[in-house]
């Protein structure tokens, strides 16, 4: 495989690493920057006023899974509360693992005592996922969040409220900045291209957005800090390169199958073994083999 080339530090940091991610998002002081992210992904179907970091653990995770995930207690603008859990997906079985841990999210709320009379009065749970480096729908080129719950197969009509999935394709968010009409619609695009910046732009000159950009300053981290950062984005290159290899191979392998199916049709035609390795440029012994 080849090297890896090693990753340039900008001005700003990378929010999509796991220090930037928990740095950015994942503290008591910074809280308001999450919470206006999160009233931009749910596009005014709730309104956060408020949230705590929960101190749950998420056993059998690895660093090589990735560590930003947050696990919030919120509150709406109508004093309801709910639970969501924030996370970078990663590809390797992702929806089995968005059921797993909405439902862990769901059962942690049971009581130890009597169950009955509790009678099940559970908040709200929702999963929000930002996918950085895969599809999750292939099928669809142009939608880059959905927005998924509970509902009738047949009808459409959702079945039930309390439960829900929003899962944002990065990969598949290619807005300009001529093209940013939304709060979501910026957030996403600072997500993506902040490192690449060396200020902050007109468009996002807000209290909220200002205070993001400080605290994303290189320059403004502490020695240990930078080390730490330096490493994870270092992390997230390499997973990156693997990721590149393994779709580069897969591509070489799919177009190796074709060659040698195009190579059998041929042999079943009654070309000549010479013929067909000039056509396809496969070896005479890997032709005689088929």
């Amino acid at each position: 495989m080849a090297k890896t080339a090693q990753p340039t530090i900008g001005t700003y940091i990378d929010p999509l690493t796991d220090f930037a991610f928990k740095k950015l998002f994942g503290s008591e002081p910074n809280k308001d920057l999450l919470i206006d992210f999160l009233n931009g992904v749910f596009r005014g179907r709730k309104h956060i006023v408020d949230l705590v970091y929960n101190k749950n653990e998420h056993p059998g995770e690895t660093v090589n899974e990735g560590g930003a995930i947050f696990d919030l207690t919120c509150t709406g603008n109508d004093g309801e509360q709910f639970i969501i859990e924030v996370q970078r997906g990663k590809q390797g079985n992702f929806k089995q693992r968005a059921i797993f841990y909405t439902s862990r999210l769901i059962t942690e709320q049971a009581p130890k005592g009597k169950r009955s009379e509790w009678a099940y009065n559970v908040k709200e749970v929702y999963l929000i996922a930002l996918l950085e480096d895969f599809s999750l729908d292939a099928g669809n080129e142009q939608e880059f969040l959905h927005d998924i719950c509970l509902s009738n197969r047949e009808t459409g009509k959702v079945f039930y409220e309390g439960l829900g999935y929003i899962f944002i394709e990065l990969i598949k968010f290619v807005k300009t900045e001529a093209e940013l009409d939304t709060d979501l619609d910026k957030w996403l695009y600072v997500l993506k291209n902040m490192s690449s910046m060396d200020k902050i732009p007109v468009y996002l000159r807000k209290p909220i957005f200002e205070k993001l950009f400080n605290i994303a300053e290189y320059s403004n981290l502490t020695k240990e800090e930078k080390t730490m950062y330096d490493t994870s984005l270092k992390r997230k290159w390499d997973n990156k390169a693997v990721l590149d290899y393994a779709v580069n191979e897969a591509a070489k392998e799919a177009k190796q199958e074709e060659k040698m199916e195009i190579a059998r049709e041929m042999k079943k035609d009654g070309i000549s073994v010479e013929q067909i390795a000039k056509f396809t440029k496969l070896s005479i012994e890997k032709i005689e083999k088929l």
